[in-house]
């Protein structure tokens, strides 16, 4: 059975944790052109990305990224009918290794960009690197957290109890208190 070689997550998150707000939408606060920047980088970098059925990158070449697309409302990995390049996966009812095996890849990176399902389901298969933006000036409350679990336990907290180190902080955008940290296995 072929697996990815790599497992990457990616998000940016609110002073609170969270990915969107109340509603499930990720708020102009949220996007942030510094790490637009970096999020793009890494979503062309990959060999196929995994999200939930609302979370995605948008833009004129989305359709053209392979992609596995997370979902309750089917019984097994099954062709996404909207897009030629995309699967819809119910891990509950496959595992990693069957949904690998129908986008057809051998090795290469896989790179999760969301939503909250989505980011705790691979924290628990585990990543090999977790990409971790901030907005500190942004808080969200009541909004969708990054991870089950926060704002019980931080997004750092998790990362770290799951086994990934965080390396040095960057800063992206010290007026916004944007920072980038990545954590590794």
């Amino acid at each position: 059975m072929a697996r990815p070689g790599r497992i990457e997550g990616l998000a940016i998150v609110s002073a609170d944790g969270m990915i969107a707000d109340a509603t499930g939408v990720q708020p102009a606060a949220l996007k942030l052109e510094a790490d637009q920047r970096f999020f793009f980088e890494a979503v062309r970098r990959a060999d196929v990305l995994a999200h939930g059925r609302n979370s995605g990158e948008g833009g004129p070449s989305a359709a053209q990224k392979r992609r596995i697309i997370l979902t309750r409302s089917v019984t097994s990995v099954t062709a996404d009918p909207h897009n030629a390049k995309a699967v819809l996966w119910n891990p509950a009812s496959a595992t990693l290794d069957t949904v690998w095996d129908a986008l057809g890849p051998s090795g290469g990176l896989l790179v999760v960009i969301g939503g909250t399902d989505g980011f705790g389901l691979f924290l628990e298969l585990g990543y090999d690197v977790f990409h971790l933006s901030r907005a500190d000036n942004v808080r969200l409350p009541g909004g969708r957290p990054v991870f089950p679990g926060v704002p019980e336990r931080s997004p750092e907290q998790l990362l770290a109890g799951h086994g990934l180190k965080p390396g040095d902080t960057q800063v992206l955008d010290a007026a916004a208190a944007l920072t980038l940290t990545t954590w590794t296995r």
